[in-house]
């Protein structure tokens, strides 16, 4: 991967960081930059380590984590309110990631980080896709990538 594709690619990770809760497309995105869907999704993934997609869900639950603290919208809202369209696909994502449901988390995690600066929550509380459930060639790749740069 060239430097060029880097910058590309940091730029459309500053994209969906910024719109997260916008309806954002893997194709879309790759138009942007000139690359096709597939052709983005290999390189972010080599760069990042997860796809666009996976990347983009992590920072929707990320930002869920954090209403669900504040405590004052429902489960529904919040779906709503990170860009999911559909419920039953964010609580899914939800409990992949953070290993409960959203509601339990809420119940669970309500005061959890009070009194913690704010950066300092979001660090604590980040979900963290398990290394593990990458294929060992992504992982392989990943590790190639990390030494080469």
């Amino acid at each position: 991967m060239n430097l060029d594709d880097l910058v590309l690619l940091r730029k459309v990770r500053d994209r969906i960081d910024r719109e997260y809760a916008e309806p954002l497309n893997v194709e879309a995105l790759g138009r942007e930059v000139g690359m096709s869907a597939g052709h983005l999704s290999r390189q972010f993934r080599l760069a990042y380590g997860e796809p666009p997609y996976s990347y983009l869900m992590t920072r929707r639950i990320e930002r869920a984590m954090a209403l669900l603290r504040r405590g004052d919208l429902s489960v529904t809202e919040v779906c709503f309110e990170v860009g999911c369209s559909s419920l039953g696909t964010f609580s899914t994502r939800f409990t992949e990631l953070v290993g409960m449901s959203p509601s339990a988390y809420r119940r669970a995690e309500g005061g959890a980080v009070a009194g913690l600066h704010s950066c300092l929550a979001k660090h604590a509380t980040r979900p963290v896709r398990p290394r593990s459930v990458r294929p060992a060639s992504v992982r392989n790749q990943e590790a190639t990538y990390r030494t080469s740069a």
